[in-house]
């Protein structure tokens, strides 16, 4: 891998909440969603997805919103769920750990399926090096990011900081990638790290992210978030959701609401996609299968 310096709340479908521990009819699917940004950004972004889904394929779409990031393994079990639209970090785990199937992600606006990690800091902080950030506060996201976490824990171990729990005098988990970048904004902390789509959606609305903030390194790129499925889901269930996703964009309605998701299309997901976040764990020195997440 090359390095480059330079309130929980439920999201449902019709409002209705549901018991704990069972499975979907043949007229409905439960899909998790991990909290990457702020609830409301969330509710925007995904409520016409839901809507569209629900009429195109026939099916009753239900999407809750996880309150941590590492919440999807426990909650995945405890709340029968079918499926979860997971960042290549929780994707990654969720193959090792619940033999999830991808199905599809999208492709972003800029064109590709892929993102990157950032690790930036104030232009003003004096910070530009590894060295330099010795003594420093930094923000990560969650323990089960790879923007977030898993990125600048590899880069780190890269530049010789085998514990970043003596490298900095202060670190902490913001919870979101967009949190992350507004603590290193508005100086609540030196360093942060996030994955590059949002800080580019951030840059678009707001101007001081390109004259207050500079990015100190980037990851390699790994999967974007995408929709990955129990493995024994019907097989006519997980066509109906397939062909309505890789659809959207050949119909005005489908490009609408792509167009308020964030994305061009979808394109179809496989195990293999993940191979770099398995390559960026085994260099950041963690095993997924056994990995248990904990903000610490």
């Amino acid at each position: 891998m090359r390095y480059r310096l330079g309130l929980s709340l439920c999201l449902l479908v019709g409002l209705t909440l549901f018991p704990l521990n069972t499975q979907a009819t043949e007229s409905e699917l439960r899909i998790g969603l991990i909290p990457e940004m702020n609830v409301f950004s969330q509710l925007a972004r995904f409520n016409p997805l839901a809507e569209y889904l629900s009429e195109q394929a026939g099916l009753q779409i239900k999407f809750t919103i996880l309150s941590r990031y590492g919440n999807i393994i426990d909650r995945f079990k405890a709340e029968g769920m079918d499926g979860a639209f997971l960042g290549s970090f929780t994707g990654a785990l969720a193959i090792q750990q619940l033999q999830l199937e991808p199905l599809v992600r999208p492709v972003n606006l800029d064109g590709k399926s892929t993102y990157h990690g950032h690790i930036y800091t104030r232009k003003d902080s004096g910070v530009r090096t590894v060295a330099d950030m010795r003594g420093k506060k930094f923000a990560f996201v969650e323990k089960a990011t790879t923007a977030g976490y898993l990125f600048p824990l590899a880069f780190l171990r890269a530049q010789g900081v085998t514990d970043f729990r003596t490298h900095f005098s202060e670190h902490y988990f913001a919870g979101s990638h967009d949190a992350s970048i507004n603590a290193v904004l508005n100086r609540k902390a030196d360093v942060g790290a996030s994955k590059n789509t949002v800080y580019d959606w951030i840059r678009k609305t707001d101007p001081r992210i390109d004259q207050e903030l500079v990015v100190l390194a980037e990851s390699g790129r790994v999967p974007s978030n995408g929709l990955c499925i129990r493995a024994d889901l019907a097989a006519e269930l997980k066509q109906k959701i397939r062909t309505a996703l890789l659809s959207m964009n050949h119909s005005a309605k489908g490009q609408a609401v792509l167009e308020q998701f964030k994305a061009l299309k979808f394109i179809p997901a496989s195990h293999e996609d993940y191979q770099p976040v398995f390559e960026m764990a085994e260099q950041a020195g963690l095993d997924l299968k056994s990995y248990r997440y904990e903000n610490r």
